[in-house]
């Protein structure tokens, strides 16, 4: 009898307890049977009266469409050895139609993996006032080969929380965003975020939203130690409900050591009369962060901007290398592939840029476009290419900025270097 006592203590301690229970659904189950795979239940509302544990595994039948919101909290959370898994089963994805909610909500909850599935909305214009899939106060939270669209705010959302891998998700014909990551305001406190291989496309604009920016492909705010890598945003932006500051394709603001790697960002739009509509864009209070190996082309905003706001915190030890700019800019006022802006006016609000090993090629406007409020210090440009059929430079560039080893093909002002 001791002896099996101590293998069960040995089994549950090496294994977290894990049940590794599975749970069914189909359209065809019902919720009054077991929810094993030849007795399913029905409903999202049957699970979500279910207790998940380590090693639980969630099956929604491919091909069929399931309505209503799954919540997940902290009651219902896996292990690092044994995760919670939700997932479709058969041929295909199984679709959660949330019509004007949410469609899966995580709060508080730990070792979660959603994988495969579509996630619908009834639509930004349509009554959905909500995000797709909502990460909020977790940690250790898997999403990949996910759809997701017909959300007002942003398909996939994550806010504080940390140590979440955002994989192969299609985010489109959202409002605000494509894939959003947010921490508090002014904490920093959503972190080891890693967004790879994911498509922001088509999401227009918040039509709830008359006071600030939407429209947005991928965007990252009050967070640290992100990184976006072979990701694409293209046709976002383009029905944001205001004429203001605006879009962007790839972007941070707020943040630190955030990393923007191997992607493409392109065709991205504002509203009309709009500011931005760019490719990228290291904004506000970014520090420590890095733009590299990446291609944007025929953004109406510019392909990278270098952007400080008033009350921000500090922009400071930034880098764009190794990236190409195509025909950007063609609509926002920069009208060129790189635009700087400081709304401040505070140089040392501004500084310490080092942009090198670039393409910026622009056959309809500017090479660099200082904005009228650019102050900035410390912009070092070096080994680039810089083709423009406009003048190469527009404005004015810093008096303590570094020019060397850059090639030039076009008109160049007569008092750029002056």
């Amino acid at each position: 009898m001791n002896y099996l006592i101590l293998s069960y203590c040995l089994s549950f301690l090496f294994t977290g307890g894990a049940s590794g229970h599975s749970y069914f659904l189909s359209s065809s189950g019902n919720d009054g049977d077991k929810g094993s795979k030849a007795h399913p239940w029905r409903t999202i509302n049957r699970l979500n009266a279910v207790r998940l544990h380590p090693g639980d595994t969630v099956f929604l039948q491919a091909g069929q469409t399931f309505e209503g919101s799954l919540d997940i909290k902290a009651a219902s959370s896996g292990t690092r050895e044994h995760p919670v898994v939700i997932t479709s089963y058969g041929k295909g994805k199984a679709v959660i139609n949330s019509g004007d909610r949410y469609a899966i909500g995580l709060y508080q909850a730990k070792y979660i993996s959603i994988t495969d599935l579509q996630l619908a909305g009834s639509g930004r214009k349509n009554g959905n006032k909500e995000n797709g899939l909502a990460i909020n106060n977790c940690h250790h939270i898997t999403a990949d080969s996910l759809d997701i669209k017909g959300f007002q705010k942003a398909g996939a959302y994550v806010y504080q929380s940390a140590y979440v891998k955002i994989s192969r998700v299609y985010a489109y014909e959202n409002g605000y965003a494509g894939i959003s990551v947010e921490g508090a305001y002014g904490k920093r406190d959503c972190h080891h975020i890693h967004i790879t291989h994911c498509l922001a496309e088509n999401n227009p604009g918040d039509p709830s939203n008359l006071t600030n920016h939407s429209g947005n492909g991928i965007i990252v705010g009050y967070s640290r130690a992100i990184t976006i890598e072979q990701c694409t945003a293209t046709n976002n932006g383009w029905d944001m409900p205001r004429i203001g500051n605006g879009p962007v394709g790839i972007w941070a603001y707020e943040s630190d050591t955030v990393l923007i790697e191997h992607c493409i960002s392109y065709r991205n739009k504002t509203a009309k009369g709009g500011d931005d509509g760019g490719g990228y864009d290291l904004d506000g209070g970014v520090t420590h962060s890095t733009i590299r190996y990446c291609l944007s082309y025929e953004n109406e905003g510019s392909g990278f901007g270098l952007f400080q706001y008033t009350g921000a915190r500090p922009w400071f030890d930034n880098s764009i290398h190794d990236c190409v700019s195509q025909n950007d800019g063609l609509v926002s006022p920069a009208r060129a592939g790189v635009f700087i802006w400081n709304s401040s006016r505070d140089p040392d609000q501004l500084k310490n840029c080092s942009f090198y090993n670039n393409i910026i090629y622009n056959t309809k406007g500017a090479a660099i476009s200082f904005a009228r409020e650019g102050e900035h210090s410390r912009f070092k440009f070096y080994n680039n290419a810089f083709i423009a059929a406009d003048s190469l430079i527009k404005g004015k560039k810093g008096p303590d900025d570094v020019f060397e080893n850059n090639h030039w093909t076009g008109v160049l002002p007569d008092d750029s270097f002056h």
